[in-house]
């Protein structure tokens, strides 16, 4: 499996973006799909996950990022509103294969992106 995440730039704060992760392989719709985010001197922390049916989301971004899949175009979205300054970072999709329910654990990933830059200026 592969992943390709793209959408991110500069924006204000405020602002929104839309990020995008498209993935190959033939069982998309059976893979758990995730956004996790990594800043400047921080570790990786997760940001959505979509599996399942199920949605999770960060406590920080709860009620301004909205994941979501496109099945048939293999492909995950995050929509992200609101934005802050502190959302600023690099921002990775992933795909896991079997949990059958949105999790937050990265190890629990088994293919990541390549990763895409959002800033937000203030």
């Amino acid at each position: 499996v592969q992943l390709q995440a793209s959408g991110g730039g500069l924006v204000q704060a405020g602002g929104s973006l839309r990020l995008s992760c498209a993935a190959s392989g033939r069982t998309f719709s059976n893979y758990g799909m995730g956004w996790f985010r990594q800043a400047p001197g921080k570790e990786r922390e997760f940001v959505a996950a979509v599996s399942g049916g199920s949605t999770r989301y960060a406590d920080s971004v709860k009620g301004r990022f909205t994941i979501s899949r496109d099945n048939a175009k293999k492909t995950v979205y995050l929509q992200m509103n609101t934005l802050k300054p502190e959302d600023t970072a690099v921002y990775y999709c992933a795909a896991e294969v079997g949990s059958g329910r949105p999790t937050s654990t990265a190890h629990y990933y088994d293919y990541w992106g390549q990763g895409t830059q959002v800033t937000v200026s203030s």
